[in-house]
C-alpha cells in the first residue's frame, strides 16, 4: 500500500539523516521510561462529556503533530495554541499518537505504541492531557486521538503476557507487519477474541478518562474490517458521547461498518500528478465516484495537501503545489469539491522546510507568512458560511486544465473555478453557466463569465449568483 511505501521511505530517510549528521553535537532525544499501566485499569467519566460534537458532515480537521507544534513539545503547548487553531477555521482538533514510545528495535516512531493506557511524558501528564481537550471544548472544538490498532512495540507487554495476541512465522517467532518494511514494530493477530477486547477496551478509556470525541484510526485497513464494526459498534454503545471515527485507509468496507470517514490517499496522488505531470484535472471526477463507493450521504473522504507523512517523504504543499499561490488553489479544491479537508499544522503559515520524522527536530515558527493564513481563514469562513459547499450535489465542469464545479443545497448555488496550471488558462464555460450573473463571494464585484473566462495562473474565483 502507498502508506507502507511512504513510511518504509521515511524510515530510510531518518537513517540517512542520521549518517550526514556525525557532526551535530546536539544529544539524541532519548524517551523517558516509563511504567505502564495494567489490562485491569478502569476507566471512569471525568467530567461532563461534550455535548456539541462537531457534526462529522461539517469539520474541518487539524491535525497537531505536537513535537513540532511548539517549543516545548507537548500538550501545554497545544492548549496555549487552540485559540489560533480555531480562528483559522478548524473545529476538529486531531491529535497524532499521545501513547508511550517502545525503545526495543525503536525509531522513536509515534506509532509504535508501548502501552495504550497511558501518555508519553514527553507530552505531559494526563492532567495535561484533560486541560487540553478541556479547553478545546470551551472554544466548541471537538479532540480526536490517533489510534494505533495494526501493531505495537516489542517492548509492549503484550508482547510477553499474550504472544498468541500476535502474527507468527511457521518457528512460532512474532513478525512485523508483512510486506511493509516497518521492522520498529510488531503484528497484531485479529483471530483471537481476547485481543479485539483489550483493544476496544482501551479504546473506550480515553472516551471516558480524558473526554475525547473519537479517533483517526492509524493503518485502518490493516486489522480486519470487522474488528472495525465491533469496535465501532462498541464505542457508538457509550450513550453519553457523541463519536467522530476516522480510517486512515481506503477500503471501501470502512464505510459500511460504521466510519464516518475515509481517507483521501488517492486524491492527493491525483492533484499531486496534475501539478507535477500535467495530467488532466478531470482525473478528479472519477475519484468522486471511485472514493465514495458505498459511503452512505453523511459520509465523507478526508482530503488533504499535506500530513505527518507527505510532508516529510513528498513535500511541502508549496514544493507539490507549484508554491504559495498554487498550493493554496489546491488547497481551495481540497477544501470545496467533495471532501471533509484536513489541515497539517504548519501549511497554514506556509511553512518551508518538511518537518521530518522522527519529528524531533525543526519546530514551527508561527510568525512567517500572515498573508497566507488570513486567506486560509478566508476561504474556511465562506466553508463555513455555506451549507452548499458543505453538504451540496456536486456537478463537475472541470476541463483538463480547469477544475470547475458547482455545489447545490436548496436555493443556495456555488461555482468554484480553479486554474491548477502555472500559466495564463482560457476555460470554455459550459453554457449551463453561462446565462448566470454570478457574483465573487469575497468582493461582491460582478463576474461575467460569457462564453469564456481567462485565468491567471493558480487563480480561484468562488461565484454565487
Amino acid at each position: 500500500m502507498k502508506q507502507a511505501v511512504v513510511n518504509f521511505i521515511l524510515i530510510i530517510c531518518t537513517w540517512l539523516l542520521g549518517a550526514c549528521g556525525k557532526g551535530d553535537t546536539t544529544a539524541p532525544y532519548a524517551p523517558p521510561v516509563t511504567t505502564p499501566a495494567t489490562d485491569t485499569t478502569v476507566a471512569v467519566q471525568y467530567g461532563t462529556p461534550f455535548a456539541n460534537v462537531t457534526d462529522p458532515q461539517d469539520a474541518v480537521i487539524y491535525q497537531v503533530n505536537m513535537r513540532v507544534f511548539s517549543q516545548a513539545g507537548n500538550f501545554a503547548g497545544v492548549t496555549a495554541r487552540l485559540g489560533a487553531i480555531k480562528d483559522l477555521g478548524a473545529n476538529v482538533v486531531y491529535l497524532m499518537p499521545i501513547f508511550p514510545v517502545g525503545q526495543l528495535k525503536a525509531l522513536n516512531s509515534p506509532y509504535c505504541v508501548k502501552d495504550y493506557f497511558t501518555v508519553n511524558p514527553e507530552f505531559g501528564t494526563v492532567a495535561d492531557l484533560r486541560a487540553l481537550v478541556d479547553a478545546a471544548h470551551l472554544q466548541n472544538m471537538s479532540v480526536i486521538l490517533d489510534w494505533v490498532a495494526n501493531h505495537t512495540a516489542w517492548d509492549h507487554s503484550w508482547i510477553s503476557a499474550h504472544k498468541d495476541w500476535y502474527l507468527q512465522d511457521a518457528a512460532g517467532n512474532i513478525v512485523s507487519p508483512p510486506g511493509t518494511g516497518w521492522t520498529d514494530v510488531a503484528q497484531l493477530n485479529y483471530q483471537h477474541a481476547d485481543l479485539r477486547k483489550a483493544m476496544i477496551k482501551a479504546m473506550k478509556y480515553w472516551v471516558l478518562t480524558a473526554n475525547i470525541d473519537g479517533f483517526r484510526c492509524d493503518y485502518a485497513d490493516g486489522p480486519p474490517a470487522d474488528f472495525w464494526k465491533q469496535a465501532i459498534d462498541s464505542l457508538r454503545g457509550i450513550t453519553t458521547h457523541r463519536l467522530i471515527m476516522m480510517a486512515e485507509g481506503g477500503r471501501t468496507a470502512n464505510f459500511t461498518v460504521g466510519f464516518d470517514y475515509n481517507f483521501g490517499f488517492s486524491y492527493f496522488n491525483t492533484l499531486k500528478n496534475i501539478y507535477g505531470k500535467e495530467r488532466p484535472v478531470t482525473a478528479i471526477d472519477t475519484l468522486n465516484t471511485n472514493e465514495y463507493l458505498s459511503a452512505g450521504p453523511a459520509q465523507r473522504v478526508v482530503r488533504y495537501t499535506s500530513n505527518h507523512d507527505v510532508n516529510g517523504s513528498d513535500g511541502t504543499p508549496a514544493e507539490l503545489f507549484g508554491g504559495i499561490n498554487g498550493a493554496m488553489t489546491a488547497f481551495v479544491v481540497t477544501a470545496f469539491m467533495k471532501s471533509v479537508p484536513m489541515i497539517y499544522n504548519g501549511q497554514e503559515v506556509a511553512t518551508a522546510y518538511r518537518l521530518l520524522f522522527p519529528f524531533t527536530g525543526a519546530k514551527i515558527d508561527w510568525s512567517v507568512h500572515p498573508e497566507v493564513t488570513a486567506e486560509y481563514k478566508k476561504v474556511l469562513a465562506f466553508r463555513s458560511s455555506s451549507a452548499a459547499i458543505r453538504r451540496g450535489a456536486l456537478t463537475s465542469y472541470s476541463s483538463n486544465d480547469v477544475c470547475a464545479f458547482t455545489k447545490v443545497l436548496g436555493t443556495e448555488q456555488v461555482l468554484v473555478i480553479a486554474n491548477l496550471r502555472n500559466r495564463t488558462i482560457t476555460y470554455n464555460v459550459p453554457p449551463a453557466l453561462q446565462p448566470v450573473a454570478w457574483k465573487d463571494v469575497f468582493t461582491g464585484s460582478s463576474a461575467a463569465l460569457g462564453t469564456s473566462f481567462t485565468l491567471q495562473p493558480y487563480a480561484y474565483y468562488i461565484l454565487k449568483p
